[in-house]
């Protein structure tokens, strides 16, 4: 499988957990930015035999920044650029409120055809406490036009461990995520990421989270909650009526190859990891003079390909598959990691059985400490 992610890092708001690669939209050249990032795609597959793509995901940032004449000039030279499978999974993200009826019917013309919309909750003093500008209504409001427009490839995010969440308030935004009845949801717990506005308010001291206990409790309801309603989960954060799970994630966590494109992008081709520049004019000025953004090259080592392999995997419900492990590497799992295995396996938190590696439903809650033996 060959996939692309492109990243649009312009943001109309910055929210105050958000580490990802971002800048203010106001007054930035958006329209060279897309011009420099085709020239990017361009240049990165010039003579390169490219396979079938079969995901495409436009990520942020917020994408949906851009507007109708910027998506048009992208989507089409995405579709000039790769040659894309019949049956492409398109995805962009969205913020709720930017997805008016004319910029959805835009994207629909050009291929998208799944939208990943940043809902996090449905609470709006949390969601203003959180930076979010939303309102629960624009929620509606965005899923509403974009059924209109003939979108039925949805999927929203959500976040849990909030400051200042409780339970119960969990609870009653995860039913009313759970009433519209989608095929696709994220869910995550907050991280607090350096470099956000909720380290700094951390570092202070004022920034009140809930006890790990809460925390988990609220982890252990989603994975109830969504098994009664028909969203199996297939990974750790995610959830999907089946036939609806995010192929362009399954990419990373499978540890296939892929493309990245954009400010601050990372990519994975043959066993080189690569990332660009996140800086907007550090990504820009090389592009000028057809040069390559790239920041950073990386060359796995057969033992890294291999760690990456068992703890990228670890995260789908359905594990690593002890089969495709020795095709891949021609060495035996059980082998190679004979005592994470036997460690982890022995304190409940890995199912290993003569096919796979797996997390038991205790170690969902424990991946991280799981993922850190087979490092």
């Amino acid at each position: 499988m060959t996939a692309v992610y492109i990243h649009i890092p312009f943001c109309e708001h910055i929210c105050y957990y958000c580490d990802f690669n971002k800048v203010f939209l106001e007054g930035q050249p958006v329209d060279e930015y897309v011009d420099l990032l085709i020239t990017e795609m361009e240049l990165a597959t010039k003579n390169r035999v490219l396979s079938p793509v079969q995901t495409v995901f436009v990520g942020g940032g917020t994408p949906t920044t851009l507007n109708e004449r910027q998506i048009v000039k992208l989507c089409s030279a995405i579709r000039r650029i790769f040659p894309l499978t019949v049956d492409v999974e398109f995805s962009f993200e969205a913020n709720p409120g930017d997805l008016s009826i004319e910029k959805l019917t835009t994207m629909k013309a050009q291929g998208v055809n799944r939208l990943s919309i940043g809902v996090q909750s449905f609470n709006n003093d949390l969601l203003k406490q959180i930076g979010r500008v939303h309102k629960v209504k624009d929620v509606y409001q965005s899923i509403e036009h974009a059924k209109k427009v003939g979108f039925d490839n949805i999927s929203i995010d959500l976040i849990f461990g909030l400051p200042k969440q409780t339970e119960v308030d969990f609870q009653n935004t995860l039913q009313k995520a759970l009433a519209l009845d989608l095929p696709h949801y994220s869910a995550y717990s907050l991280i607090v990421e350096p470099k956000t506005i909720f380290y700094n308010l951390m570092q202070k001291g004022t920034l009140i989270l809930p006890s790990q206990e809460a925390e988990a409790s609220m982890y252990d309801y989603l994975m109830e909650t969504m098994e009664r309603h028909g969203k199996k989960q297939y990974e750790i954060s995610n959830f999907a009526k089946p036939g609806y799970e995010s192929r362009h994630n399954l990419v990373y966590w499978s540890n296939e190859h892929y493309f990245g494109f954009g400010a601050g992008a990372h990519g994975y081709l043959e066993d080189m990891r690569y990332s660009n520049h996140g800086p907007l004019r550090r990504y820009m000025e090389p592009l000028k003079t057809l040069q390559l953004p790239t920041f950073e090259t990386k060359q796995l080592s057969l033992k890294e390909e291999m760690e990456e392999e068992v703890f990228l995997g670890l995260r789908k419900v359905s594990g690593v598959n002890k089969i495709h492990f020795l095709h891949k590497f021609g060495k035996p799992m059980d082998q190679v990691f004979q005592e994470a295995i036997e460690k982890t396996s022995g304190q409940g938190l890995l199912i290993n059985d003569h096919e796979h590696i797996a997390l038991t439903r205790k170690g969902r809650f424990l991946g991280n400490n799981v993922f850190r033996e087979f490092l």
